[in-house]
Formats: C-alpha cells, sequence, structure tokens
C-alpha cells in the first residue's frame, strides 16, 4: 500500500461537499476508534477537538461566514475593523494592548445569535441593512493581539482563531517580518491558503516606492512559510488605500458561501496528517515461517513428541497382541499401555462404570509430563519472534501492541495446549492384515498343538502297551511330528513378519497422528497468538485506510 498522501491542496480548489465533510469526519472518528492508544496522545486530542468542533460548526443552521482580523499589537486591526463596520465599534487608543476582548461585527438580517454564543463573543454590532448588501451573511470579528502581553489576550485569540472560517492576517510595515506572526501562526496554518488572506496595513506610513519594498519582501516571507502565490492586499485607514479591495475579497468569501466548507475540510485533513506519523507507510502481517517456528516450540511444549511415541509404541504392543504368537500373547498384559499412563486411551472399557473420558472431565488434564524450561524458553522467544517481525517498520505504539498481543498468558496457554491434546483423536481404523494374521496365528497353534496331543497320544500308548495308532509319514516324518513343528515354526515366522509390518505401521501411524497433533496445536496458536496480532495489524490497517480516506 502506499504511503498517505499529501495534505497539500492548491489555491482555488473547489471546497467539499457538506456530504464529503460528514463522510470524512467520521472516517476520522473509525481512525481514532480503530487507532485507540496506538495513537499519539496529542494528535489524537487535537483531532477529537476538531470531530467536535466539526459537529458543532456543522450544526449550526445558516450560511454566515466568519471572517477574524488577526494581527499585532499596534497593526491598525481595530482601525481597519472600524472602516470595514463603518462605524468607530472598536476601541482605538495609543495604549497597548488596546483590544482585550472580541468584538463581532455582523452584516444581513439572519439571526447570528446562536453562531456567536458558540464563538463566545459577547461585543457585537449589527451593520446598518442600509449598508453595503453584498456583505449580507458576513460575521467580521476584531481578535485581540495575539502578541499581547498579556497571557489571556493572546490565548483568547487562539480560542476564535481555531473556530472562525476565514483568516485575515493584519501586518503593518514595521512588524511585517515578526516571528510570532510567521512561525506560530502563517507557518503553522500555511495549509489553510483556501482560507487566508494577508493584509499590510499602514502603507500611509511608508516613503515612495516603499510599499512595493515592503509588500515584495512579505510575500517573499509567506513563501517561505508555505503560503505559496498568495497575494497581499495594501491598505490604509488614514487614506482609504486598499479598503474596497479588501472589502472584494470579503463581499467574495461571502457570495461563494463555502468558506466554513473549506476550513471543516483543512481542519480535518490537518488532523488527520497529524495523526500520520501515527501509523506505518505499509501494512505488516505474520509470516508462514515465524508462524511455523511458534507451532513446532508449541508442539515441544505440549509433549507431542511423547505423544507421538506412546502412540507408536501403542500401535506395535497392539498388533503384536492381535498377530503375535499365541503362546506369548499373555506377556503384553503385563507391559503397561503407554496411551493409558498418559491418560490419552479413549478405548479403555475396563471399568465401564467409571471411564477414562470421565476422569479426563474432571480432572481436566492429561497425565503428559509438564513442559522443560527449555520448551517453556523456545515458546516465549517464537512468540517473541513473531510480535517482532509482525511489528516491524510499525510506530512504536502500535509494535509494542503487536508484541504485547504476541504474548499470552504461560497458565491459560498450557491448559490449552492440553486440551488440544485430549481433544484429538489418536486412534485410526484397524489393519486389514490384522484379523489375516489373527486367524493364521490360531490356525498355527491349533495345529501345534494337535500336533502335541497327536504325540502325547502315541507316546501313551505306547507306555500303556495299546494297540499301535496309525500316522501319515511324509517322507521321514511323522504327520504329528510335522503338524508340532510346523505350526510352531510357521507361527514364529509369521509373528516376526508381523512385528516387522507393526514397525512400519507404526511409524505411519505416528506420522497421522502427529499431523492431527500439529494441526490441533496450530489453531491454538492462532487462536492464543496469531489472531490477535492479526487483530492488532487489521486495527492499524483499517486506521491507515480511514486516514487515507481523510487525506484523499
Amino acid at each position: 500500500m502506499s504511503p498517505l498522501p499529501s495534505l497539500r491542496r492548491k489555491d482555488g480548489s473547489a471546497a467539499l461537499a457538506a456530504e464529503e465533510i460528514t463522510s470524512r469526519a467520521e472516517a476520522l472518528a473509525r481512525a481514532l476508534a480503530s487507532g485507540g492508544a496506538r495513537l499519539e496522545p496529542g494528535p489524537a486530542a487535537r483531532a477529537r477537538e476538531v470531530l467536535g468542533k466539526v459537529s458543532e460548526r456543522s450544526a449550526l443552521v445558516g450560511g454566515r461566514t466568519v471572517v477574524a482580523l488577526a494581527g499585532a499589537t499596534g497593526s491598525g486591526k481595530s482601525s481597519l475593523f472600524n472602516a470595514l463596520a463603518g462605524a468607530d465599534v472598536a476601541t482605538v487608543g495609543l495604549r497597548r494592548p488596546t483590544t482585550s476582548t472580541p468584538t463581532a461585527a455582523v452584516w444581513g438580517d439572519e439571526p447570528a445569535g446562536e453562531l456567536l454564543d458558540w464563538l463566545s463573543v459577547g461585543a457585537r454590532h449589527q451593520v446598518p441593512t442600509s449598508g453595503d448588501a453584498d456583505l449580507d451573511g458576513l460575521v467580521l470579528v476584531d481578535l485581540p493581539d495575539f502578541d499581547s502581553r498579556e497571557e489571556a489576550n493572546r490565548e483568547e485569540a487562539r480560542r476564535v482563531l481555531e473556530l472562525v472560517d476565514v483568516f485575515v492576517w493584519v501586518t503593518d510595515p514595521q512588524k511585517y517580518a515578526d516571528s510570532v506572526l510567521h512561525d506560530e501562526y502563517v507557518r503553522v496554518l500555511h495549509e489553510y491558503g483556501a482560507v487566508t488572506l494577508v493584509v499590510l496595513n499602514q502603507v500611509d506610513r511608508l516613503p515612495r516606492g516603499g510599499q512595493e519594498q515592503v509588500t515584495a519582501d512579505l510575500t517573499r516571507l509567506l513563501e517561505r512559510d508555505g503560503l505559496d502565490r498568495h497575494e497581499v492586499i495594501a491598505t490604509s485607514t488614514v487614506t482609504g488605500a486598499g479598503i474596497d479591495e479588501l472589502r472584494t475579497h470579503l463581499e467574495r468569501a461571502v457570495e461563494h458561501a463555502d468558506a466554513v466548507r473549506h476550513r471543516l475540510a483543512a481542519d480535518l485533513r490537518t488532523a488527520a496528517e497529524g495523526l500520520g506519523d501515527s501509523v506505518a507507510d505499509t501494512d505488516a502481517g505474520v509470516s508462514d515461517r515465524a508462524r511455523e517456528e511458534l507451532v513446532d516450540a508449541l508442539c515441544r511444549s505440549a509433549g507431542v513428541p511423547i505423544v507421538v511415541d506412546a502412540v507408536a509404541r501403542d500401535y506395535r504392543l497392539e498388533s503384536w497382541a492381535r498377530t503375535g504368537w499365541p503362546f506369548t500373547r499373555w506377556v503384553r498384559a503385563f507391559r503397561p499401555a503407554p496411551l493409558k499412563r498418559l491418560r490419552l486411551d479413549k478405548n479403555d472399557t475396563a471399568a465401564p462404570d467409571i471411564t477414562e473420558q470421565d476422569m479426563r472431565a474432571v480432572l481436566g488434564r492429561s497425565s503428559i509430563p509438564p513442559p522443560a524450561p527449555a520448551a517453556r524458553a523456545a515458546v516465549d522467544l517464537a512468540a517473541r519472534r513473531i510480535g517482532t517481525t509482525a511489528g516491524e517498520g510499525l510506530p512504536t505504539r502500535w509494535a509494542d501492541a503487536v508484541a504485547d498481543a504476541a504474548r499470552p498468558a504461560d497458565h491459560d496457554l498450557a491448559d490449552d495446549l492440553d486440551q488440544a491434546v485430549l481433544a484429538t483423536s489418536l486412534r485410526a481404523g484397524k489393519p486389514l492384515w490384522w484379523p489375516v494374521f489373527g486367524t493364521l496365528q490360531v490356525v498355527f497353534a491349533l495345529a501345534a498343538v494337535v500336533g502335541l496331543v497327536w504325540l502325547f497320544v502315541i507316546g501313551a500308548a505306547a507306555w500303556l502297551q495299546l494297540p499301535e495308532i496309525p500316522t501319515f509319514d511324509v517322507g521321514p516324518f511323522a504327520t504329528p511330528f510335522l503338524l508340532l513343528v510346523g505350526g510352531l515354526l510357521a507361527g514364529l515366522l509369521l509373528a516376526a513378519l508381523a512385528r516387522w509390518l507393526a514397525r512400519i505401521g507404526s511409524r505411519r501411524r505416528a506420522a497421522v497422528v502427529r499431523g492431527r497433533l500439529r494441526a490441533s496445536i496450530g489453531r491454538v496458536a492462532d487462536e492464543r497468538v496469531v489472531e490477535p496480532v492479526h487483530q492488532v495489524l487489521s486495527e492499524h490497517a483499517d486506521t491507515r485506510a480511514d486516514l487515507r480516506h481523510v487525506l484523499r
């Protein structure tokens, strides 16, 4: 995904529609919600203030345009305010600062009380309707000096500047290069070019040719501040120079009735740009390799190798019990069942009243040995690696959130792993060769028994001097002898073949069960580590997408 787009908009661009303003405000609200504490506190607080302002300003009914005259002490903005209002509304004097509270002049009959209450401007002057009708809808506010020695005056100027629709920066030949104006206001608010006017007042004090020089230098400073291609209006309340030009610009702002939308759109873009450093330029993710390493570590921690070995041994023992030499099968009864010792034998029917499943339901755990410290450390390392790789390239707060999401509680994780092993089927269908070999073993055993009994009867008859019992000879060997020896040898050879097949089958059964257990452990890894990390990364992506929507 490409980086966040630039906030810059060329002067003259059309104002956004009210619906688009609402859409971008909603996108910014979603970005704040999805970003949460992962966003930088300062820009996030500023964005919330902007959302509050957008909501409050949009709720105000009417088409009023609020213009603020802002300037340094002695710039003559109050005199300029009076000249535009056509009356001595603002106090003009030699004592500094003269303006301590904002004063508003209102053009037109449309009620402006609710708007001025929202601006907290108490001093209000209604310009007579006989005045310039082209300014109907204008609310002109004379602000306290933004460089006043009184802190309260400076704060009041900043407060109102946050709310008005159009800035008119008023300066004079003495303070036009003042650092307060350029560094703290024009440069900071240079993105608001569509709602900014710059006035060089008191040009009557300049000698011949001085107005052009100062205007050119002021234009250069404004361009350095980022206010490109911006016209400077030269005025004088003494000679009346430039007043009509300034009035024309104000009439144009009122006529278009889009200054408020320009200002709100710029507020939203500025807030979103301030949050740009809180998100990365690209999205991140969990690599397959890191996930596989985590699953490997969890398998070792859950005792999967122990369980797989028990499954293989259990398969071999059951195979030998079903296909081994019948005369030695009873020895198996003295060998412990590997899966039963781990409480994983789901086919135990020795106790029909209390089954192994009932015991596990009560105990809730298997008897798999707890993981060794090295295995636990491997899990922690693999989880940290997921957090590190997934959070690579993200801002610190997001990277920390990803790392926290990748570290589950050890106790809960151990229980989940054990339950995953318990819930995994460790059995499979019986091999087809088992009943075949089992039947043959019975046949060979019966043949050996028949031969043995036959020989015993022959011997007993000879000892008791009874008539000779007939036999059928095959070459030099009697039939009873062939039955006995043949049955025993065939049974032993078949048992040896069965053991070889059992070892092959046990490896295959172990591979199948290993795959099942790995899949079960993988689901635990996804649920406890990968999915929480993905959730944080998804919230980061949503935040980026919403900020892109605001800045488009």
